[in-house]
């Protein structure tokens, strides 16, 4: 008989127990599963983050998909371990398998339990340590992404807390109108991605809504990732709520524009895969890409981390702008260690981060406002800081990142870039199952700037792309700065700060300074 091949840990693969959920017992030996294997790009961009360079389809498969003869090495161990292939994908550089537990369980030498997690008493397929794989196989894989399939992501999404007043809501329109948006564009031939991990939307809400704006509802698309699909709960304060809020804010300020949506499962296989989806959509095409969804830095995988940044970094090389939530849990991310965190995606060198503010007040074009943070009276508050995993890119050598509040001081990637109103209580107008609501968070600020995006596209007549070394080279003035509040353990000030970035935009002035920046 054949010597069976060494088997090493993947690195990056180590998974540790989720804080308080509770063992329930074993997993059936025979239950089905997918699971996605990330192989390692043929070659490295080899360029730094702030040079906006684009590609073709055709032209990234070529030059960074995977080679022919790494995928077949992975079809012959899936095979060696009875395990059936599903897909290959060059271009999103993966193989999906699908097999037992018993077979995974033996082909990656991992022990799988069920376990309850403690905030959503979902069950969850988990497992501790690494995983392991042939010593041959090792430098071709970079993740293996759905053995373990706990909740990956958070929704960056708030209703008004009980007893609060609203000061003030925002339709999408009028949100566009306080922040000067360039008028005469709605986003036609430009396509919107956005990534959701659960819920879904109503076409009858979308029509009694968008009616009531005096728009026409955009043309909407579904786009089903791993088995999931747009699924209404019925719940407005669930997850229902965040899927119509991207729609309708995006499409509120761009109803001209397609609007793709990409429903996956919330794991770290779920998000990776929706967002290789969107980002290698040959049909949708989406130019930008809202995503609403993250946690801290803290509960990722090395290797689901690298994964997503690897495929965010993708999209910069294919002309896709990618806009992120920062998160709504404050300087902590959520995370009660008492060190501060940030949160991925936003916090990728290849993302736009995106922060959020209140509006205290506003007449004609003179705009107050503050960073949000309502987490002494139990509401949320705007994520924002440094990053633990990325350095400091270059393209904010200048914008006086300070170093990180925990302890050591760590220089690195400062989170976020821009803002937005975010605060419930200046929140916005919009319609879930059936409800019409007031809403707020993070979530709000990524659709509202894949909005403005998709009108600047439209009007220069290509994607805008990779647009972080640019906003940072452009004149003050384009952005409202926010000089007052504070989002835990950051403080707002002037020019670029952990809490709101640059700040909200002046989008006429912005837009003035890329189209001028575009033609020289």
């Amino acid at each position: 008989m054949p010597t069976e091949e060494r088997r090493v840990p993947l690195g990056g693969s180590e998974k540790k127990p989720v804080p308080g959920a509770r063992e329930v017992g074993p997993i059936d030996p025979k239950e089905r599963f997918e699971v996605t294997i990330i192989l390692r790009p043929r070659k490295s961009p080899i360029r730094s983050p702030d040079k906006n360079r684009r590609i073709s389809r055709e032209q990234f498969v070529s030059s960074f998909g995977s080679p022919s003869e790494d995928i077949e090495k992975i079809v012959k161990f899936a095979n060696s371990n009875s395990l059936k292939v599903i897909e290959k994908s060059p271009a999103r550089r993966s193989v999906v398998l699908s097999g037992t537990t018993s077979q995974f369980a033996k082909a990656f030498q991992v022990e799988l339990k069920r376990f309850e997690h403690p905030t959503t008493r979902n069950m969850y397929r988990g497992r501790s340590g690494p995983l392991y794989v042939p010593e041959s196989l090792s430098p071709i894989i970079a993740a293996v992404l759905g053995i373990d399939d706990r909740p990956q992501a958070s929704p960056h999404f708030r209703t008004i807390r009980y007893g609060a007043k609203t000061l003030s809501t925002y339709t999408p329109p009028q949100i566009a109108k306080v922040y000067d948006f360039p008028v005469g564009l709605n986003g036609t031939g430009v396509s919107i991605g956005i990534i959701e991990l659960g819920g879904g939307e109503s076409s009858s809400d979308l029509s009694t809504y968008f009616q009531s704006l005096g728009l026409p509802v955009p043309k909407l698309v579904v786009v089903p990732v791993d088995g999931s699909s747009n699924a209404p709960t019925g719940n407005p304060n669930g997850p229902d709520g965040e899927v119509m809020l991207d729609i309708e804010m995006a499409g509120g300020i761009a109803p001209g524009a397609t609007i793709a949506v990409y429903f996956a499962p919330n794991t770290d296989r779920g998000f990776v895969d929706a967002l290789t989806t969107a980002i290698n959509d040959a049909q949708n095409k989406p130019s930008v890409i809202s995503i609403s969804w993250g946690s801290a830095e803290s509960t990722w995988t090395s290797q689901a981390i690298q994964s997503l940044n690897q495929a965010l970094e993708d999209a910069t090389t294919l002309g896709i702008t990618v806009c992120c939530a920062a998160g709504d849990g404050g300087s902590s991310d959520g995370v009660s260690d008492n060190l501060a965190h940030v949160d991925f995606p936003a916090s990728s060198p290849y993302a736009l981060g995106c922060g959020g503010t209140k509006i205290v007040s506003q007449s004609g074009s003179s705009l107050t406002e503050v960073v949000w943070n309502d987490e002494a009276q139990g509401g949320g508050a705007t994520g924002g800081g440094i990053s633990d995993v990325f350095p400091l890119p270059s393209w904010q050598d200048s914008a006086n990142v300070p170093p990180s509040a925990n302890p050591g001081g760590h220089v690195g990637r400062g989170v976020p870039d821009v803002a937005g109103d975010a605060d419930p209580s200046t929140g916005y107008s919009i319609r879930v199952d059936g409800t019409d609501t007031v809403v707020g968070g993070t979530r709000a600020v990524a659709p509202l700037w894949a909005g403005l995006i998709a009108l600047m596209n439209q009007k220069l007549q290509r994607s805008l792309g990779y647009l972080n070394s640019d906003l940072y080279s452009e004149p003050s003035s384009d952005f409202h700065e926010v000089t007052s509040g504070n989002n835990g353990e950051y403080s707002a000030g002037p020019g670029w700060n952990p809490c709101t970035g640059l700040g909200s935009p002046d989008g006429s002035k912005l837009f003035a300074s890329i189209s001028s920046a575009s033609s020289t």
